[in-house]
């Protein structure tokens, strides 16, 4: 879409006011804001074209118009430049990041955490994807007849673990030497590698009864499986509430009712990362904003993430998920600098 400089300030200035006002703007308050050289009719014949191309809309009760879906996303293209954080409001963030937590999703959460007090929105963070992580350590540990422990450790620094059922006569000596066979043959494999065949080979230099080995083993497998499941964190949903974005109780009600499906919003942004490396994106963010967002309930909502990285081939995303009316060039800049503080703690664990 070609416009030009003029259409392009009034676009943006339309947008700056609507943001902080949250009232329909018109030509008048275009003059008395900003430094047009023209008439307030040419303001309105440039609005009008605007509006004609679909960037902007008029409200049912309002002689203002304010930026719609398609505005917002020429907004964020090409008019807005991305501010940096200042010194204090990055030191802010980096002392609220706790790097003193023993494990990644500890810093994960603190990190979502972070992302929502620092925008006012709600944040959500993806645990990492970790088909490509392998085996370090893996460890069955008896906790008593009939259940015992699988604790994984992962190259990417992240622990699992999980409690299973196993036979009633299974005893501590049949357990340890399951574990040492299965840990010896499985570490240094990726987890995308690791099959049942592969857990079933590894017991069969045990001496245990194999009707009592299988059951163990598939355990192993399953705990294993589960170790790569996507884990979504969200936090600060309650913060919407006070934004008068959704002050009815019917945008209210399905802005929540989406938020607590968890696994519909992880799905979306695995949609999201997927359709963004198919398309070769090579952006430091992905938005989505309005309509363009195929998850019910999120129509006034604008949808950010970005993709942090535990190790070369590990990563996961974080985000917010906020108003269509928000500040573009700041909120981004908060994203990136929390993922950039969250990509230097993970270091830690690697």
């Amino acid at each position: 879409m070609q416009l030009d400089n003029r259409k392009k300030e009034v676009l943006h200035a339309i947008v700056d006011d609507y943001v902080s006002t949250n009232e329909p703007v018109g030509s008048k308050s275009l003059i008395e804001r900003h430094s047009f050289n023209v008439s307030s009719a040419t303001l309105r014949n440039d609005m009008a074209e605007l509006e004609h191309l679909g960037l902007i809309e008029k409200p049912h009760t309002s002689a203002g118009r304010v930026p719609s879906d398609k505005g917002y996303r020429e907004y964020v293209n090409s008019l807005m430049t991305i501010e940096e954080l200042s010194p204090r409001e990055q030191l802010e963030i980096e002392k609220r990041i706790d790097s003193s937590v023993d494990e990644v999703t500890d810093l994960i959460k603190n990190a979502t955490h972070t992302l929502s007090e620092t925008t006012g929105f709600v944040s959500l963070a993806m645990s990492p994807r970790l088909k490509k992580s392998f085996l370090k350590q893996l460890k069955i540990l008896m906790i008593e007849p009939g259940k015992a422990l699988v604790v994984m450790v992962l190259s990417a620094g992240v622990v699992k673990d999980k409690v299973v059922r196993i036979p009633n006569f299974l005893s501590d000596e049949q357990i340890m030497k399951i574990s040492g066979a299965v840990e010896k043959h499985l570490t240094g494999k990726p987890l995308d590698e690791i099959t049942l065949v592969t857990v079933e080979t590894a017991g069969k230099s045990t001496d245990v009864p194999e009707p009592l080995l299988k059951q163990v083993l598939y355990e192993a497998y399953a705990a294993i499986k589960q170790a790569d499941e996507l884990n979504i964190y969200l936090e600060g949903e309650h913060r919407m509430l006070s934004l008068p974005d959704f002050s009815s109780l019917g945008r209210a009600r399905d802005l929540l009712g989406t938020l607590s499906d968890s696994g519909m919003v992880a799905g979306y942004v695995n949609e999201m990362e997927n359709a963004a490396r198919e398309a070769g994106s090579d952006d430091s963010y992905m938005i989505r904003i309005g309509q363009e967002i195929t998850l019910e309930g999120l129509d006034d909502c604008s949808f950010i993430t970005a993709t942090y990285n535990l190790t070369d081939s590990v990563s996961g995303n974080i985000g917010v998920i906020g108003p269509k009316r928000m500040l573009y060039s700041k909120v981004i800049s908060q994203i990136d600098f929390v993922k950039k503080k969250l990509n230097e703690e993970m270091r830690k664990f690697t």
